[in-house]
């Protein structure tokens, strides 16, 4: 296959080591590989025969016309030049497209495949149980069940336990404290009647049990102080339960609870925070004959850490003990997203099967760090303009001032009574622009930053504050 592959100055070098080897032309065609024209590549395409033309990904030009004229396929290549070198090898085996960046979509293609993947081993999996059709233990992916803490104080239980489902939870845990009564559990379940997926409750009381028992299909926890009183209900409903120790060991309190009737039991060994016997009772995780729940939200809440890294972590460890359940919430605003983190991190420990460690999966829990830095070629200017300080006097634009603010998923610019809401920063700038509501650079400057910063804090969940740090 004979390349053409037109860039910039500014990258030519990065192109020509990638294309060593290969029957491909490196055309520099200006300083910016993604300002070439159809015009410039019409007339490259007149002195040679090509099989493929490869431009920047960065461009936004249509090659349409083009293409048509010479009959050569003209595709995206990467949006960076240094991702060139991934790219070339895999021609002949991929289809390119002629809109989107090669590295853009390739990315998109490996994750489809993999979650293909993972959707397809759960399908063959066996399993221990099946709790209202959710496969628990065997060779099936490990479950995330996810809590609702004081599911009786929640205004809206009904929304609240379809967002846990939505964000990947496979098990719903409503958590009820102490102050909550039979009547408060009857009613958060019977508000959840229409949910159809896998329900469990959170008490330790065996009235607040006992009254759950018409939907529950899970109960946290048994164990000696509870199961004479409610064990043969829960055999008589067969209704799982999440056994832990107590004042008895775990071995006892499985036995006591089987005794009783109950046919899906899950051991709970307990797992601690980090600095009160984390590591040490990981001993306890021990292959009991029944399918094993780990605490990892026990760890994350309680840990002053980004959630991300550390899920992906706990999720590593559960897979290495065989865990079949393991555990998360998002009780605090720094755990915020961990469910779907989970979800994330039990999908990547699915591909893991057979590799020796959860890397290339296609899928990742990459969000701020990136895999792999791009070195891209230097700036280049002949002089340096140094920056000056701002005036100490602002100067207000005559279309009015802005209040910007985050109001749900969306971003929110008021001026005059008037609100643009929206969640891209381009687009809200760009209807505020066209609707004359900014005059002046400086405050279109101003803008931008702003509401950009109020975008990111929409992806990284994160508070905002107009004129404050990100």
């Amino acid at each position: 296959m004979r390349l053409l592959l037109p860039t910039g100055s500014a990258t030519a070098a990065i192109v020509r080591k990638a294309a060593e080897g290969m029957d491909a032309d490196v055309v520099v065609t200006g300083e910016i590989a993604s300002f070439l024209s159809p015009a410039q590549l019409k007339g490259l395409l007149k002195d040679g025969k090509y099989d493929l033309v490869l431009v920047s990904g960065m461009s936004t030009t249509s090659f349409e016309e083009v293409e048509k004229e010479t009959g050569i396929p003209v595709c995206r290549g990467p949006r960076h030049a240094a991702d060139l070198e991934l790219i070339l090898p895999l021609l002949g085996t991929v289809t390119l497209s002629r809109t989107v960046p090669a590295d853009e979509l390739l990315g998109e293609r490996r994750r489809e495949e993999a979650m293909r993947t993972v959707a397809e081993r759960e399908e063959e999996a066996d399993s221990d149980y099946l709790i209202r059709g959710v496969k628990i233990g065997g060779t099936s992916r490990m479950k995330v069940l996810a809590e609702i803490m004081d599911a009786h104080r929640e205004p809206d239980i009904l929304a609240r336990a379809e967002e846990f489902f939505a964000a990947g939870a496979d098990i719903v845990d409503l958590g009820f404290g102490f102050d909550a009564t039979p009547a408060d559990v009857k009613r958060v379940f019977s508000e959840l009647g229409g949910v159809s997926g896998p329900l469990a409750v959170d008490t330790q009381d065996p009235a607040l049990i006992a009254a759950s028992l018409d939907r529950a299909d899970l109960v946290l926890s048994l164990h000696e102080g509870n199961i004479p009183a409610v064990g043969s209900l829960l055999g008589e409903y067969g209704t799982g339960a999440v056994v832990v120790p107590g004042q008895r060991t775990l071995a006892e309190n499985i036995r006591a609870a089987a005794e009783a009737g109950i046919s899906c039991i899950i051991a709970d060994p307990l797992l601690p925070p980090a600095g009160s016997g984390l590591v040490p009772a990981l001993r306890n995780f021990q292959p009991a004959g029944y399918p094993l729940f780990f605490g990892a939200g026990n760890v994350v809440e309680l840990l002053d850490a980004d959630s991300i890294g550390a899920n992906a972590v706990l999720a590593g460890m559960a897979r290495e003990v065989n865990a079949a359940v393991i555990f998360t919430s998002e009780h605090s605003d720094k755990t915020q997203g961990s469910i779907a983190e989970m979800r994330r991190a039990t999908e990547m420990m699915v591909l893991t099967e057979g590799r020796p460690y959860p890397k290339d999966l296609g899928i990742d829990l990459l969000v701020i760090k990136e895999k792999r830095r791009r070195r891209e070629p230097p700036v280049r200017y002949e002089r340096v303009v140094p920056e000056l300080p701002l005036p100490k006097e602002i100067r207000y634009d005559p279309c009015g001032n802005f209040r910007i603010g985050i109001d749900g998923d969306q971003i929110v610019a008021v001026i005059a009574g008037r609100a643009y809401r929206g969640t891209s920063w381009a687009c809200l700038f760009h209807t505020i622009r066209e609707n004359g509501d900014v005059s002046l650079l400086d405050h279109a400057a101003y803008l931008g930053a702003e509401l950009f910063k109020a975008e990111l804090a929409l992806q990284f969940g994160r508070s905002f504050e107009q004129d404050g740090p990100f």
